[in-house]
């Protein structure tokens, strides 16, 4: 299967891994290997992640609060964002990559 991040997702993780970087050198790093760990298990095992919106699936990081929402298509599993959990899906909703 092939990752595919799309570009407003990649600003989402840059937004986060400066956030936790300011607060803590290093901790920006552990952020984006949570983010890489998340997009790993996404690719293992894709359908056994919940449909959260538009046909979107999430997976949440272990230790951080933010979710990664995805699509499988075909051989693609496309990354939409990496949000904070509390934020709401309007975000997503914005993005002109999804229906």
């Amino acid at each position: 299967m092939i990752l595919v991040v799309l570009r407003a997702a990649e600003e989402d993780v840059e937004e986060a891994f400066r956030w936790y970087e300011a607060r803590r050198a290093g901790l920006g790093g552990e952020f984006v290997a949570e983010v890489d760990s998340a997009f790993e298990r996404a690719l293992s095992m894709p359908s056994s992640f919940p449909v959260a919106y538009r046909g979107l699936r999430r997976v949440a990081l272990k230790r951080f609060p933010f979710l990664v929402y995805f699509r499988e298509q075909g051989d693609v599993l496309q990354v939409f964002g990496v949000l904070h959990g509390r934020r709401d899906r309007r975000r997503l909703r914005r993005r002109s990559t999804l229906p």
